[in-house]
C-alpha cells in the first residue's frame, strides 16, 4: 500500500531540453520543478516526470512500440478542456481523441500524442471508474488520486 505523500516518478529521454520544456509547460501546463544542467522535473498530473537531455537514446514514435504513459482525468469536462487546450497548442495526434467501441475497451474515452522527442503520451478518461481501476471503495491500491491538475500538482519546488 502507498503510504501518504507518495509520489509517482518517470524519467525519459529527450533531444533538446528547452523544446521539452516549452511543451510540457505550454501543451500540458506543467509546473517547472528542480533543474539542472541535463535534466529538469515538470510535474504532470501528480507524477514527478524528470526530462533527461539524451539525444542518442531519443526515438521516434513508430519505434516506441507498446511504450508509454499517461494520465486518466477523472471526467469528459476535464478530458475535453485539456484536448483544446493541447487543440491550441498544435498537438499532432498519433491517435486522435475518440470513444473506444471495442468490447475490451468500453467505456474508455482517449487519445495519444508524442512529445517532440517522440516519447507517447495518452491521454484519456472512463465513464465509469471501476471499470478500469477494479476499485471498489475510495481507499483501494491503485485508485485515482483526487488532484489530476498538473499546473497545480506535486510538492513545493526545493
Amino acid at each position: 500500500m502507498a503510504a501518504a505523500g507518495t509520489t509517482l516518478h518517470l524519467s525519459l529521454p529527450v533531444g533538446d531540453l528547452d523544446e521539452a520544456r516549452r511543451f510540457y509547460v505550454e501543451a500540458f501546463g506543467c509546473r517547472v520543478g528542480r533543474e539542472r544542467e541535463d535534466w529538469i522535473d515538470v510535474w504532470f498530473f501528480g507524477m514527478q516526470l524528470t526530462l533527461q537531455h539524451r539525444p542518442d537514446q531519443v526515438r521516434p514514435p513508430d519505434e516506441q512500440g507498446v511504450r508509454h504513459f499517461g494520465v486518466v482525468l477523472d471526467g469528459a469536462a476535464t478530458y475535453l478542456a485539456l484536448i483544446e487546450r493541447l487543440d491550441a497548442a498544435g498537438v499532432e495526434w498519433l491517435s486522435a481523441p475518440t470513444v473506444h467501441d471495442a468490447s475490451t475497451l468500453t467505456g474508455k474515452v482517449g487519445g495519444k500524442l508524442a512529445d517532440p522527442s517522440g516519447n507517447v503520451i495518452e491521454v484519456k478518461y472512463y465513464d465509469d471508474v471501476e471499470s478500469y481501476s477494479g476499485a471498489s471503495s475510495q481507499g483501494a491500491v491503485g485508485h485515482p488520486a483526487e488532484s489530476n491538475s498538473c499546473a497545480a500538482s506535486g510538492p513545493e519546488q526545493r
